[in-house]
């Protein structure tokens, strides 16, 4: 496959996955909202630290409002994290392979442009917030079902599964952060049925509430960390999601699953076999938030390294091509 063709494949994944995720970030405050006492304020401001475009934020807007944050997040053409510029960009990428991808995934992309540019016109995002999010994470759903059920399972669904995976589990992860930028913990308050909803919220917001309750009964902030990382039956925990991204990756390459053959596969490779053998109170031991940072940013250098490896050109040698084990 053309480099061009897997990096246009790989990215439209990516930002439809993200757009999806963006809505979640916004639903965990609005939820909050909803259940919280009157007395407890809102905070937006967080919200552009986890997506990590505060700068942008401040170049463009005063202050921190939730009309401010909610109008960056979601409709800014400035800002390319926005869930309208992820869209876009998804459905350029989706034009420009329209050859390779069903013509009925091009129908639903397009449709879900159309979705999000309209409600930028008409403000229905402002007047039903939860309404409207929602359908943002049912658009991208309906994508995503769309492509299992009509395009083949070769080297470009596997490009797509690898973006879209990549970027599920970093967003997992920046959820799971909330508690630590959002919620800001309070030792007075651990334990507390305010801490509960808070948890409870964010197991909401990553559409994981019912699927913890069923495993575990009582909402428990490690509980709901292990659920949220090591869970390996929940398809949006971080271990779930980077364990099929490797399968992907090594059905591109043809590499055999116990070896690597190119530093993409090697780096995923390490970082699921760490967790593979990580517990969740060695995560608690080790400070949360500071593991998920270091979480975000080897997943950033997964995604450089699936670029050195499958999207730039270079030349073909022998040493690219050599099997090495991951013993």
């Amino acid at each position: 496959m053309l480099s061009r063709v897997a990096n246009s494949i790989y990215w439209m994944s990516r930002y439809l996955e993200r757009a999806e995720n963006v809505a979640r970030f916004i639903e965990v405050n609005l939820h909050l909202n909803l259940d919280l006492p009157e007395e407890i304020n809102e905070q937006w401001a967080p919200l552009i630290n986890i997506t990590g475009d505060r700068e942008l934020f401040a170049q463009l807007y005063d202050e921190p409002t939730r009309e401010n944050v909610m109008n960056f997040l979601t409709f800014d053409r400035e800002n390319q994290n926005s869930i309208l510029s992820c869209v876009r960009n998804a459905r350029e990428n989706a034009r420009s392979v329209r050859e390779i991808i069903s013509s009925e995934m091009w129908e639903q992309a397009n449709r879900f442009y159309l979705m999000v540019r309209d409600a930028d016109k008409n403000n229905s995002a402002v007047d039903n917030p939860n309404e409207f999010y929602t359908a943002i994470k049912m658009a991208s759903h309906l994508f995503d079902g769309i492509t299992n059920a009509t395009m083949s399972y070769g080297e470009a669904w596997h490009f797509l599964q690898v973006g879209e995976l990549l970027e599920r589990a970093d967003k997992s992860s920046r959820i799971l952060d909330v508690k630590y930028f959002i919620l800001l913990p309070d030792e007075e308050k651990t334990g507390t049925a305010i801490d509960n909803i808070q948890w409870a919220a964010l197991l909401k917001s990553a559409s994981a509430l019912e699927m913890y309750r069923k495993h575990s009964k009582l909402v428990h902030p490690s509980k709901v960390a292990d659920f949220l990382l090591l869970n390996r039956n929940f398809p949006r925990s971080v271990l779930s999601c980077l364990d099929r991204a490797v399968h992907s990756l090594h059905a591109i390459s043809g590499s055999p699953l116990n070896a690597f053959s190119n530093k993409a596969e090697q780096r995923l490779g390490r970082l699921l076999g760490d967790l593979n053998y990580t517990q969740i109170d060695e995560i608690i031991a080790e400070g949360l938030h500071e593991f998920l940072d270091s979480l975000q940013t080897r997943l950033n250098q997964i995604d450089d390294a699936v670029y050195e490896t499958f999207f730039t050109l270079r030349p073909l040698t022998n040493n690219n091509m050599q099997f090495q084990s991951q013993a």
